[in-house]
């Protein structure tokens, strides 16, 4: 079936939806540049401000939401998230509907309220979407209508601290994007208000385990405020909330975790539990960076890399996350990793690049970008799954491979499994856009991330507006146009990520320095209206190893699968959406014909290039493929759906050589991305 003209009729308003916001976007940029005129005026360079002490110093600053704006495939992306559930879950969705309980109904009234709004509101704002705006600020106007005397907010029906975590996350982008004057002192009586009754009233459950995301936006009131109380509060949520440094100090859970080895019974939520569920995980990669900005400490602001090698060792899959499904699940690539904990990974990942200033952080944020992200939707983002697999062969009613989670696991559908990811997977490509940029402690600018953009900012009390234009992660080639008002002196700061050897800079032209893969290579001098900054990485295909020394195929920061033929069922309608169901029509148990030992082991390895057009993670529009050799391996087969474990390799093959294809993880919905390695 052609899923994406069959499904809701989507491509025709996706169309729509392009040339609507084509035509507004000379509006946009009017808009825009009076926002910036404004900042001008204040003197704030990029209205980011730096922390105050006693908080250390970040290595680079996000910049305010509506800084960045998307442009190209990426404002694609974003319109195809508007025109999908990203924009319409509210009118489909009885949970975040017009009965909410964060718009005063009796309805859901814990955390999908918020997490909805969490990714609306950027969402609505860089595709300066009125409709979009109008119903991110009903919601808003309730919350903040809603305070009561003492300083709590929100729905009255529950107390618990952690919804609330997620909507003040929500008003600080909102105030960074509006200027709302009612939002700081909201956010000063509800802090002040929470300081009193911590002490009786302490964290549990999930708001103990996501202190670290709270502690942000107390953090980011203090550089407002200066309220030495805000501290104070810092402080208590550290000493009540959990200590995951030291869960990765001593790091135990190594191995696939089982119900019973975590206590898993009667709904109950035991420590244990908590402590190896894959979204509380993704969240506390912040933990230590964040609490560094209070401690001051080198060893708080590096934890992050023992965290990350820790869930790599025992847990890691080629899509750059960890397996969890919902727990902990070990490396066998046909184990899942929920949508939740990709977003949360990657906000973890872009608030800890900031604060640290590793480029590293930056290539594994690519890297779940560009992979895990799209991996996990249909193509026109009106369905998603719960848990995603790199060697995911079947999407059915099954219960294997979950450690924990039921048979909708991996369904593409309104809510699989559970709906906390239907409310929360809206902020992944917004906020990766908002985070492409940053400004540097030393007053200068940082390509943290690449993809089609437009920032505008202020920099050394001067405005500047850095054009770039790319097809990454396509294609290598990147160049960014300099528009400041006037003459400026900055340093521009570009990411070279750790894979890109041969890189290649140039100014105005002429060549600059080689830089050097895993670094942020820095270009200061004087910056004149209409300089050129050319950036050109080499993206050669490579090989990485995995489960049983499996084998991934990668360019760029793209993984690359072998696409297995789809047979669409529809299990059931869902409202504005469906549930469905999806069946491989063709063989999928290949060994590659390759040895990664070889110096030239990558020759083989044939690249076709198209252009980057409409959808370019989708099978239709890949825009880049890899053929290589492969044979079928008989003895790898599927039980209940799953594909077992790719076998050690190197494995023999009497089938006759044929030559595959591979599109990027994203595009394949079923898919092996591990691949076991053949004799030579």
């Amino acid at each position: 079936m052609n899923f994406n003209s069959s499904l809701f009729g989507s491509r025709r308003r996706l169309l729509k939806g392009l040339a609507v916001s084509a035509l507004a976007a000379v509006t946009r940029r009017r808009a825009f540049s009076a926002a910036w005129a404004e900042k001008l005026s204040a003197g704030v360079d990029g209205g980011a401000i730096r922390n105050r002490a006693p908080l250390a110093a970040n290595a680079f600053y996000p910049l305010p939401l509506g800084s960045v704006m998307p442009a190209g495939w990426l404002r694609e992306q974003l319109q195809i998230q508007a025109n999908g559930l990203g924009g319409h879950l509210d009118e489909t969705w009885a949970d975040v509907g017009p009965n909410s309980g964060w718009l005063g109904g009796t309805g859901e009234s814990w955390e999908r309220g918020p997490y909805f709004l969490d990714g609306l509101v950027p969402l609505a704002y860089l595709l300066n979407n009125a409709p979009l705006k109008a119903k991110a600020q009903r919601y808003i106007d309730w919350t903040l209508a809603s305070q009561q005397p003492s300083g709590m907010f929100g729905p009255r029906s529950n107390d618990d601290w952690w919804p609330r975590m997620v909507m003040i996350k929500v008003l600080e982008q909102y105030q960074e994007v509006t200027g709302d004057p009612r939002v700081v002192p909201f956010l000063s009586r509800y802090f002040a208000y929470q300081l009193a009754a911590l002490p009786a009233r302490p964290l549990r459950d999930w708001g103990k385990y996501r202190w670290q995301d709270e502690a942000l936006t107390v953090f980011w009131l203090y550089n407002r405020t200066g309220d030495p109380k805000l501290l104070e509060l810092a402080r208590l949520l550290h000493a009540q909330g959990y200590d995951w440094q030291a869960q990765f100090v001593d790091f135990k859970y190594t191995q696939k975790i089982t119900p019973e080895s975590v206590g898993l019974k009667d709904g109950a939520n035991p420590d244990a539990a908590l402590q190896t569920h894959g979204v509380n995980n993704a969240q506390a990669l912040k933990a230590s960076p964040v609490w560094s900005m209070l401690s001051g400490t080198a060893e708080d602001r590096q934890a992050i890399f023992r965290q990350l090698g820790d869930l790599d060792r025992y847990h890691g899959l080629p899509n750059g996350m960890f397996s969890a499904d919902e727990h902990f699940a070990g490396p066998n690539p046909s184990q899942g990793i929920e949508l939740c904990a990709v977003v949360e990974a990657m906000y973890s990942l872009e608030q800890s690049l900031a604060i640290v200033g590793n480029p590293a952080l930056g290539d594994r944020l690519e890297r779940i970008a560009f992979n895990a992200l799209p991996g996990t939707f249909t193509d026109d983002m009106w369905a998603h799954q719960y848990n995603q697999e790199p060697n995911q062969v079947e999407c059915s009613l099954h219960h294997k491979p979950w450690t924990t989670d039921g048979p909708e696991s991996n369904l593409y559908g309104l809510e699989p499994n559970f709906g906390c990811c239907t409310a929360n997977f809206h902020q992944g490509w917004p906020k990766f856009t908002a985070s492409l940029w940053m400004l540097s402690e030393d007053g200068g600018l940082v390509a943290a991330a690449y993809a089609p953009s437009e920032v505008r900012t202020v920099v050394k009390g001067t405005a500047v507006q850095v054009v770039e234009e790319t097809e990454y992660p396509f294609r290598g080639a990147i160049r960014l146009t300099i528009h400041p008002a006037s003459p400026v002196a900055f340093p521009l700061r570009l990411r070279i990520p750790q894979w890109a050897s041969g890189a290649t800079v140039k100014v105005n032209g002429t060549g600059a320095a080689t830089p050097m893969p895993g670094s942020f290579h820095v270009l200061a001098r004087t910056w004149k209206p209409g300089d050129v900054v050319e950036l050109v990485f080499d993206q050669q295909p490579r090989f990485s190893r995995w489960y049983n020394n499996s084998v991934a195929v990668e360019r760029g920061p793209l993984v690359f699968s072998y696409p297995i033929g789809e047979d669409w069922v529809k299990l059931r309608d869902r409202g504005m959406t469906a549930d469905w169901q999806v069946y491989p029509s063709k063989p999928w148990n290949y060994g590659l014909a390759v040895d990664p030992a070889k110096e030239n082991s990558t020759d083989g390895v044939r690249v076709t290039e198209s252009p980057v057009a409409q959808g370019p993670f989708s099978l239709g529009g890949a825009p880049v493929k890899l053929d290589v050799k492969a044979r079928k391996l008989p003895g790898w087969r599927a039980e209940d759906g799953v594909a077992a474990p790719p076998p050690q390799s190197p494995q023999s093959s009497t089938e006759h050589e044929e030559t595959i294809t591979l599109v990027p993880y994203g595009a394949a919905k079923l898919r092996i991305t591990a691949f076991p390695q053949l004799e030579s």
